[in-house]
C-alpha cells in the first residue's frame, strides 16, 4: 500500500466517525486503523445497533463531510489537557488510551501498532504531548498520516459491521466495528466489489458443499473435517503429486506415531512456545504425559539420530505427508482455512553445509513446477527474525541463514520481499506467496533454515577428516496444510478442478436405452487410456449416467458438479462410431478411436 492510499483510507476512517457522531451524537470512539483495502472505526451506540440499512445514509452524510472540503487540521495537547478533553466530550474509550499512555508511555504506543490498532502517541519514551486531527466539527486523537482536505480521499464503500471487544479482551465492553474499502479510482473499487462477489460464489465452504467434497459434525468436533469419496479423491492426487516431486529430487519416505512424549518437544523448544496449541494425552498404563503431534520435525531428528551417520551419506532427505493435531482457538476455526487435524506435506533434508545451496535449489524448483501446474503466478516472502527474544540460536547464525536463503531466491531469478518477525523461532523462511485467479494472494509452500534443532537434538556426522560435525536442517513443505492449500486450490478453480485432479474426471450420459452395448464400448476405450498426468500411473475416473431422465436434467446435473469432460452418447452417435464431448470450453464431436488421445492430452 502507497502512502498516499494509506492516508487517505485513515482520513476516511475519520470521515465516517464524523458522519456516525452527526447521525448519532451520543456514539462512543474506540480506534479507526487502515486495513487490508480499506479501514475500519470501532464505535459503541449503546443499545443502538448498525445495520446494513443505516450504510447508505452515513455513506450520504460522509459524501457531505467530502464535500464541504474540510481541512485536516494537526494540533497536539500536553496528555493531562488530552485526557480533560476525552472526559469533557464523553469518550471513555479514548479517556482510557490516554491513561495507559500517561503511565506507560511508548509501551502502549507499541502494543497498539502491534495490533494495527493506530498509533496515537508522539514519538519519546515519557508521553507528554499527544496529536489531535481536526476535521470541521470533529476531532480525533490521531497522529496520522491524513489528506490534506476531505475532498483528496478517492472512493469508498461502507461493507459490514461486526462485533468486536474493546480492545480485543472479551472481559471488556463489545463495541460494533464498521468497515469500509477504499480505493484511488473508482475502477478500482469496482475491481474489488467484482472480486468480492466472485469470491462468493467461490467460497470453499459453500463449493465443499456442493460439489460433496468435506464434511463437519457437531459430533466429531470443530475443526476436524472429514473427506468425502470425492473430495479424498482430490486431496489424494495434490498430496500423490507433491510426493512425485519430492521423490524426484531424492526425498525418501518415512513414518512417524501420531503421539509422543511431551519430552520430544520440550527437547525441540516447541513446548516452551506452543505448549497451550498441543492436545494433551493420558496413559492408563503409564505415568508419561503425552501429546498428539502438532508437527513432525522433531520425530524426523530422531530416525536421523538413529544411526551414525557420515558425510558420504549426505544430504539425507525424509518425506512424510501425514496429519498433525493443533488445538487452535475456536472463535479462529473456519472451513479449510485454518483446522484443528492438518495433514502436512512435510519435508525434511539433513545435509552438510556445503550443500545448502543445492538443497534449496531443489526445493525452490520442485515449489516452483508445482504451482506452475496449478496455474498460481508465485512471489517470495524472505521471513526474517525481528529483535524481539521470541527465536532460539545464535544471533550470527541467523544472520548467516537469512543471507543465504536470499542469494538462493537472487539466483533463481524470483520475485521476493523482505519481512521481519515472520519468520519460525528456529530459523528464517522463504515463503512462497501464490496469486489464485481472482487476485488474492495467499501463503502457501515454505523453506525453512534450521541450525537450532540439530544443536538441541545433538545431531551429528562424521566429517571428512574424522571429526564430527554438525549438520544443517531444512525444513520444506510444497503444499503446507494440504487442508488449508485445498480451500485455496478450490477458490482459485472455482471447483473446476483441471482434468488430473478431477474427482470426477468424466461422465456419459445416454440419450436412451438404445446405446447401451456402445457404452461397453466406450468403456474398453476408457480402461486402455493411460492418462499423461501431473500424477503418474492414475486411472481414469469416470461414471456413466443411464438413468430414464431426459438429457438435459443429466447436463445440469454433471455441470452443477463441475465434471471436466462429459460425453454424450445417443443413437447417431452409436451408429457413426462417434461420442459427442461437451467441456467448458463448447463441444465437439469424435470418432471413438480418437478418444483416448483426446483424453491424454488434457
Amino acid at each position: 500500500m502507497n502512502d498516499t492510499l494509506h492516508a487517505m483510507r485513515h482520513s476516511l476512517a475519520h470521515i465516517m466517525a464524523a458522519a456516525v457522531q452527526r447521525l448519532w451524537p451520543e456514539a462512543k470512539f474506540g480506534i479507526g486503523p487502515v486495513v487490508e483495502n480499506g479501514f475500519y472505526y470501532d464505535i459503541d451506540l449503546g443499545e443502538t445497533k448498525i445495520s446494513e440499512q443505516e450504510f447508505k445514509t452515513i455513506e450520504r452524510v460522509m459524501r457531505q463531510i467530502i464535500c464541504e472540503k474540510q481541512d485536516f487540521e494537526h494540533f497536539t495537547l500536553p496528555i493531562d489537557e488530552a485526557i480533560e478533553w476525552a472526559l469533557e466530550k464523553g469518550q471513555p474509550y479514548k479517556a482510557e488510551l490516554l491513561n495507559d499512555l500517561k503511565r506507560s508511555g511508548t509501551t502502549v504506543a507499541k502494543e497498539l501498532d502491534a495490533n494495527e490498532m493506530g498509533t496515537i502517541a508522539e514519538a519519546g519514551a515519557a508521553v507528554d504531548t499527544v496529536g489531535f486531527y481536526r476535521n470541521g466539527d470533529f476531532v480525533d486523537l490521531c497522529r496520522g498520516p491524513h489528506v490534506e482536505n476531505t475532498k483528496d480521499v478517492g472512493v469508498f464503500k461502507l461493507m459490514r459491521v461486526a462485533g468486536a471487544y474493546w480492545r480485543g479482551n472479551e472481559k471488556n465492553p463489545q463495541m460494533q466495528r464498521l468497515y469500509g474499502v477504499a480505493f484511488a479510482t473508482k475502477e478500482e473499487l469496482d475491481a474489488h466489489l467484482y472480486m468480492l462477489e466472485e469470491a462468493k460464489k467461490r467460497d470453499h465452504r459453500k463449493l465443499g458443499r456442493d460439489l460433496d467434497l468435506y464434511t463437519v459434525s457437531p459430533l466429531v468436533g470443530v475443526g476436524l473435517p472429514m473427506f468425502t469419496p470425492r473430495g479424498t479423491v482430490l486431496r489424494d492426487m495434490v498430496a500423490q503429486y507433491s510426493n512425485q516431486l519430492r521423490q524426484s529430487y531424492g526425498f525418501e519416505k518415512v513414518w512417524t506415531p501420531h503421539i509422543t512424549k511431551k519430552e520430544l518437544y520440550e527437547a525441540s523448544g516447541h513446548w516452551a512456545k506452543f505448549g497451550e496449541e498441543l492436545f494433551l494425552v493420558k496413559s492408563q498404563e503409564t505415568s508419561d504425559e503425552m501429546a498428539l503431534k502438532p508437527m513432525n520435525c522433531p520425530h524426523h531428528t530422531q530416525i536421523y539420530a538413529s544411526r551414525p551417520r557420515s558425510y558420504r551419506d549426505m544430504p539425507v532427505r525424509y518425506l512424510e505427508t501425514t496429519t498433525d493435531y493443533r488445538d487452535e482457538k475456536t472463535g479462529e476455526l473456519g472451513g479449510l482455512n485454518r483446522v484443528r487435524s492438518l495433514t502436512q506435506d512435510d519435508s525434511h533434508v539433513f545435509c552438510r553445509p556445503d550443500q545448502i545451496e543445492q538443497e534449496i535449489n531443489n526445493l525452490l524448483g520442485a515449489a516452483g513446477e508445482l504451482y506452475q501446474t496449478i496455474g498460481m503466478k508465485l512471489r517470495v516472502r524472505l521471513s526474517y527474525r525481528d529483535d524481539s527474544e521470541a527465536y532460539l540460536g545464535d544471533l550470527e547464525l541467523w544472520q548467516s541463514a537469512q543471507s543465504q536463503l536470499k542469494s538462493a531466491v537472487e539466483a533463481n531469478g524470483l520475485e521476493y520481499f523482505e519481512q521481519e518477525g515472520e519468520a519460525a523461532f528456529y530459523g528464517p523462511k522463504i515463503d512462497f506467496m501464490a496469486t489464485d485467479a481472482i487476485g488474492r494472494e495467499h501463503q502457501v509452500a515454505t523453506v525453512q533454515l534450521d541450525f537450532v534443532q540439530p544443536e538441541r537434538f545433538g545431531l551429528e556426522y562424521t566429517a571428512e577428516g574424522g571429526d564430527m560435525a554438525q549438520p544443517v536442517m531444512i525444513h520444506c513443505a510444497l503444499l503446507g496444510s494440504v487442508e488449508r492449500f485445498l480451500s485455496v486450490f478450490i477458490e482459485h478453480t472455482g471447483g473446476w478442478f483441471p482434468f488430473w485432479a478431477a474427482p470426477e474426471q468424466l461422465r456419459i450420459l445416454t440419450i436412451n436405452d438404445t446405446v447401451l452395448d456402445y457404452v461397453s464400448d466406450i468403456k474398453s476405450v476408457l480402461a486402455e487410456t493411460v492418462l499423461m498426468t501431473p500424477v503418474k500411473y492414475s486411472e481414469l475416473r469416470y461414471t456413466v449416467d443411464s438413468r430414464n431422465e431426459s438429457l438435459g436434467k443429466k447436463i445440469r446435473e454433471a455441470t452443477s458438479m463441475k465434471i471436466p469432460v462429459q460425453l454424450i452418447v445417443g443413437p447417431k452417435d452409436k451408429e457413426a462410431g462417434e461420442v459427442s464431448i461437451r467441456t467448458q470450453s463448447g463441444e465437439e464431436k469424435l470418432r471413438l478411436s480418437q478418444l483416448g488421445d483426446y483424453l491424454k492430452s488434457m
